[in-house]
Parts: structure tokens; C-alpha cells; sequence
């Protein structure tokens, strides 16, 4: 008998993530279109609606911050801490994410296509729609999030790991994985069924999955 293949292995998001340390502690923050700020701590500070676009945060520490309608696009977000972030709405098209945590996020929509996001970890939030078309994630690390929909379709994605999240549909028309863990996590339902090519599942999500399956094959199952 020809040998058994052996199964391979899906790599995990590789992360070294440090808080930032030696911190400003900065009250009402002047933070203007293009600006770069690093080594600074804000705490409950209101941006709603603030034209944010192009700016640089390096190292630093965000906590209960609002961004609502604040406008992030073409931003740089670089080895900073984010707690407690409040959105309803995020814009932050072509931004890029770096060496970042971000823990108790609440967004409603979230407007990150055309994003790069590398060594993120993203813990224990409430987002309502996340989108993240054509965007470029590397070593991230989703864990204990609800999410209404993650929008993936043309995303590339490696080492990417979705870990105890309850999803309500994962979209990944056009995606391209390379070691993306879906293990533990929990969907009702997937669009782009072709997308998921270098995803790993588990047995559990295999029998969910089966009659999306069926229908894309156009296979009549009968008792």
C-alpha cells in the first residue's frame, strides 16, 4: 500500500508584541492632518468626525478613544496599544497597522480595504462589518471578537488566525490564504466558498460547511 500523506502544518501568526513603555501622558493633543506623534499616552479623548488623514502613531497608548467619522485614511498606526477604541464608524481605507494590539474594540462599520496590517493582534471586540477588501494582512491574530461580517474578497492573507470568534458571515470571494487557522471559531455563514484554498478547519466546521459545499458542486443531497 502506497504510504498515508502526512498532514501538513499551519503556522501560526508570528508575534512579538510589546507595550509601549516611557510614555507621555497627554491631555487634549493638537493631532493635525500628516502629523507624527510617538511616545504619548491619550486617555478618553474624543476624535469624532477629525480629519486624522496621513498621520503617523508611533508607540503609543490609546484608551477609551473615540473615532467616530474620524478620517484615518493613509494613516500609520506602529507599535501602539489600543484599549477600549469606539467607532460606529471607522475610516481608515490604505492604513497600515504595525506591531499593534487593540483589546475591547467596539466598531459599527469599519472601512479598512486596501489596508496592510502586520502583526496585529485584535482581542475581544463587538464589530458589526469589517472590511478588509484587497487588503494585506501578515501574522495577525483575531481572538474572542463577535463579528456581524469580515469582508475578505481579494484580501491576501498569511498566517492569519481567527481564534474563538463568533462571525456571522466570512466573505472571501477572490482571497488568497496561505496558513490561515479557522479553528475554534464559529460562522453562519461563508461567502466565496473558493477562497478558502489554504484555510485550515476543523471537523466541526467540515459537516457546516458541507451543504455551502453541495451547492457550489450543485450536488442534490436526499435522504
Amino acid at each position: 500500500m502506497p504510504p498515508r500523506p502526512t498532514r501538513g502544518t499551519t503556522n501560526a501568526p508570528r508575534l512579538s508584541l510589546q507595550p509601549p513603555t516611557g510614555l507621555t501622558r497627554v491631555e487634549a493633543p493638537e493631532l493635525l492632518d500628516g502629523d507624527h506623534r510617538e511616545g504619548e499616552h491619550y486617555g478618553k479623548l474624543v476624535l469624532d468626525g477629525e480629519d486624522l488623514s496621513g498621520i503617523t502613531l508611533q508607540e503609543c497608548l490609546l484608551e477609551a478613544v473615540s473615532l467616530n467619522d474620524a478620517d484615518l485614511r493613509g494613516a500609520r498606526v506602529l507599535g501602539c496599544s489600543f484599549e477600549d477604541l469606539f467607532a460606529p464608524v471607522l475610516r481608515a481605507p490604505r492604513s497600515t497597522w504595525r506591531g499593534t494590539s487593540l483589546r475591547g474594540t467596539r466598531w459599527g462599520s469599519a472601512e479598512l480595504y486596501d489596508t496592510r496590517l502586520d502583526g496585529v493582534h485584535l482581542d475581544g471586540g463587538k464589530l458589526d462589518y469589517v472590511n478588509l477588501r484587497s487588503a494585506r494582512l501578515t501574522d495577525v491574530l483575531v481572538s474572542g471578537c463577535i463579528i456581524g461580517e469580515l469582508d475578505l474578497t481579494g484580501a491576501r492573507a498569511t498566517r492569519l488566525a481567527l481564534r474563538d470568534c463568533t462571525i456571522g458571515t466570512l466573505t472571501l470571494d477572490g482571497a488568497r490564504l496561505t496558513d490561515v487557522d479557522l479553528r475554534t471559531s464559529s460562522f453562519r455563514g461563508i461567502n466565496g466558498l473558493d477562497g478558502l484554498r489554504g484555510a485550515t478547519i476543523d471537523e466541526h466546521q467540515l459537516l457546516m460547511l458541507a451543504p455551502f459545499l453541495a451547492e457550489g458542486m450543485g450536488l442534490r443531497v436526499e435522504a
